[in-house]
């Protein structure tokens, strides 16, 4: 799979932000903006198996992936927008104030530069880990 751009929920660090690339500065305080950030991390299952064995307390009993393949379609790319949505807007509202974003305008800019930033993609793909764990038998 071959990047072309990236864009990053990194609390408006750098040029390649989503907060600096957005229609939206200037109507919120910049601390805050540059302050907010998505704690997400999309581990492979060697990384999760790398860090269950080096913390010890746990054996794996179950480790799944599912690869989600999504079309480029406008309506496949508002869906994962609106998923995205689920995730993100109560981290936004509790971040900068109940009421003070119009969350429809965020999310019509981020569909915006998310339609634009995957035109060139024909299939986009996602992949989830699931994993099951069990605490380890204490032994003497």
């Amino acid at each position: 799979m071959e990047v072309t751009k990236v864009l990053h929920m990194n609390g408006g660090i750098g040029e390649t932000s989503y907060a600096k690339n957005s229609l939206l500065q200037g109507s919120i305080e910049e601390e805050k903006v540059d302050s907010f950030n998505i704690p997400a991390y999309n581990p492979s299952p060697e990384e999760v198996i790398y860090i269950v064995d080096k913390e010890g307390s746990f054996i794996i009993n179950v480790l799944e992936t599912l690869e989600i393949h999504r079309n480029s379609s406008s309506d496949e790319k508002y869906s994962m927008v609106q998923s995205f949505r689920c995730v993100a807007e109560p981290l936004l509202d509790r971040h900068f104030g109940h009421g003070e974003l119009n969350m429809d305008q965020v999310f019509h800019i981020y569909n915006e530069i998310f339609v634009s930033d995957c035109k060139a993609k024909e299939k986009i793909m996602f992949v989830n880990v699931t994993v099951s764990l069990a605490k380890k038998n204490a032994t003497s």
